[in-house]
């Protein structure tokens, strides 16, 4: 069934609100293999597993001090409340 016109610009209206874009370049089947890494350690999405790296590699680099973004805090709060993750 295809999605509504209004349903289009609602998750349009949506995402542009909760989200930040940005365009990420990678060499060719790079991707893929990403994508399969992430699968095979029980990552939902490709996107997830990005902001995951991204999100540790910063903890690393910031030698210790407290630094979390809203995706860090939303998988510790996911890991406390529930095993779906």
């Amino acid at each position: 069934m295809p999605v509504s016109k209004a349903q289009q610009k609602a998750t349009a209206k949506y995402e542009a609100k909760k989200y930040d874009k940005a365009l990420l370049r990678m060499e060719k089947g790079k991707k893929e293999a990403v994508a399969l890494h992430a699968q095979q350690h029980g990552e939902k999405s490709f996107n997830g597993f990005v902001n995951e790296a991204i999100d540790e590699k910063i903890e690393r680099d910031s030698s210790g001090s407290v630094f979390t973004t809203p995706t860090t805090e939303n998988k510790a709060a996911n890991r406390e409340g529930s095993d779906d993750e």
